[in-house]
């Protein structure tokens, strides 16, 4: 079998919020619109037809042909932004960073799960159109977080000084980083193509927003994928009502903090603090938090400030200059996009979970949220190292000094286990309690201590047992470690590490197209697929 899945909550690697949510528990319903099955989008598309402007639809297509422009297009992406303005075409979003040469592993599953339940949908409901789109973080400002991959183990760095929105960075120094993929990557077939989308997307291209959308073009333009940039004027000249309401009657704010504090009254953590004003101030080099104080609006860490007017001239002339945070983002790509479902990590989807009261009052309609496909790729070798092992995938998914003492008690001979000593010794113990109590209450304590001194000295001898055994199976488990942790690099999970050109690097296109082909967007479990 290529695929096999495990439930999320059997991995551990995935929040209580994320597993209640796929367990669809009750105490979570009111934090979201529909739950992520196919039969619940048809009415999701009726409510988002009724929903989305004509005028937003067209504007939405002129802006993309514009981003596109110098791009060659594939047929299906071509038709799928044409498609755009017409009132039966909704759209399946995921978002990104930018992350140098696609970051870790998992911005593909993203992707796939966008173009997998586009496809699902296509098929299900043939009198509408499902177009999948990657939205672009084109205006983070967070380069640490983006400027590097890992590539068999090393770390491919682009070192230099940032600020302001990352799309917006030159590729100025980016030959450096192809000149050391070069020579870890070798000279073959594979090798070649990967060197080639690097060179083409990062040295023939000005900004890291035109080398990410050449990149991801290049990817999955097959697949009919669109990319969308939101850091675009027209685009944000839709979108200026929704910023007055922020500005002026502060709407989120009150809203993301009442439904915050029923999640965090249930248990569950805060993922993103709201601020008064979920907005940041756009320029050059720059993007800092926009602050409302004393009836003026202040741009923290600069000189910059605006009367309520001023502010209110500056984005009808420069909407542009208005960055949305990543809680007014959301708003943002729901206002801008005929979007029926979000895509994304856990993470994402969580405070995602603090903006359904929001949505509702602004009148916008809350997407079905799904969380993206989680993967493990593994060899057939790796595989094969792994029935010789007889340990199970699921195994491999916990904490190494709990694989280790599993797999020394199921492989040990004798049992490493002294809980009939234990039973045993409680009931004598039993005995000499109620002769204490006879006797002399005060003996009872001394009783007790010794029972304490007795116990322990089991778990001492089951310990030393446990160690012992361990090293007698010391050649087994070193074979069992070393798999795990080729599998979970830096002991995290494999997509949230290794870039793909690891893989690539093996298996070409192929790698993609078993991705394709493995990834069901809807089934709900971890997948592991063998390549």
């Amino acid at each position: 079998m290529p695929k096999k899945t495990i439930p999320y909550s059997k991995t551990g690697y995935f929040s209580k919020l994320i597993c209640d949510y796929l367990a669809e528990k009750e105490a979570l319903r009111s934090f979201y619109h529909r739950f992520p099955k196919l039969e619940h989008f048809e009415a999701q598309f009726q409510e988002k037809k009724r929903s989305v402007r004509a005028q937003t639809r067209t504007i939405l297509k002129e802006s993309l042909q514009k981003q596109y422009k110098g791009i060659a297009l594939s047929e299906a992406t071509r038709a799928n932004i044409e498609s755009l303005s017409e009132a039966n075409t909704f759209t399946i979003t995921t978002g990104h960073q930018l992350n140098l040469f696609t970051g870790p592993l998992y911005f593909l599953y993203k992707i796939f799960s966008v173009i997998n339940l586009s496809e699902k949908l296509n098929e299900k409901y043939p009198n509408n159109h499902f177009v999948p789109v990657y939205w672009m973080a084109t205006e983070d400002h967070d380069f640490e977080e983006i400027n590097y991959f890992n590539c068999f183990g090393k770390k491919m760095a682009w070192n230099r000084t940032a600020g302001g929105a990352v799309g917006e960075l030159s590729t100025e120094g980016l030959d450096e980083v192809l000149k050391v993929l070069k020579n870890e990557l070798g000279d073959s077939e594979h090798a070649r193509r990967l060197i080639s989308l690097f060179a083409e997307a990062y040295t023939k291209h000005n900004s890291l927003t035109d080398a990410t959308r050449y990149l991801g073009n290049a990817l999955f333009e097959d697949y009919g994928l669109v990319i969308v940039d939101g850091n675009d004027a027209a685009l944000k000249k839709a979108f200026i009502p929704y910023v007055e309401k922020e500005l002026f009657e502060g709407v989120s704010y009150k809203k993301i903090s009442e439904t915050t504090r029923r999640l965090t009254d249930l248990g569950y953590p805060e993922q993103v603090h709201s601020r008064e004003v979920n907005l940041f101030y756009l320029k050059k080099g720059m993007r800092e938090r926009i602050i409302a104080q004393d009836g003026r609006f202040f741009v923290n860490d600069t000189e910059i400030s605006f009367s309520k007017s001023e502010i209110e001239k500056e984005l009808q002339q420069h909407p542009e200059r208005f960055s949305p945070n990543a809680l007014l983002r959301p708003l943002y790509q729901e206002v801008i996009l005929p979007n029926l479902c979000y895509i994304g990590g856990g993470g994402e989807l969580a405070y995602w979970f603090q903006l359904k009261d929001y949505f509702d009052a602004v009148q916008v309609p809350f997407p079905i949220l799904l969380l993206r496909n989680s993967v493990l790729l593994i060899s057939e070798k790796q595989k094969a190292a792994l029935s010789k092992l007889e340990v199970s995938f699921a195994s491999l998914f916990l904490q190494q000094n709990e694989l280790v003492t599993q797999e020394t008690h199921r492989r040990s001979e004798v049992a490493i286990d002294f809980s009939k000593q234990r039973s045993h010794l409680q009931r004598q113990f039993e005995d000499l309690y109620t002769l204490a109590k006879r006797t002399d209450a005060s003996f009872v304590g001394a009783v007790a201590a010794q029972e304490k001194k007795q116990l322990n000295g089991l778990d001492h001898l089951e310990k030393r047992l446990l160690k012992a055994q361990k090293r007698k199976l010391a050649s087994e488990l070193s074979r069992l470690t070393t798999l795990q942790d080729a599998l979970f690099p830096s002991r995290s999970l494999q997509e949230r590490h290794t870039n793909f050109s690891e893989y690539y690097l093996e298996y070409g296109d192929g790698l993609l197209h078993k991705l394709k082909e493995n990834l069901d967007p809807l089934a709900g479990e971890f997948t592991v697929i063998t390549l």
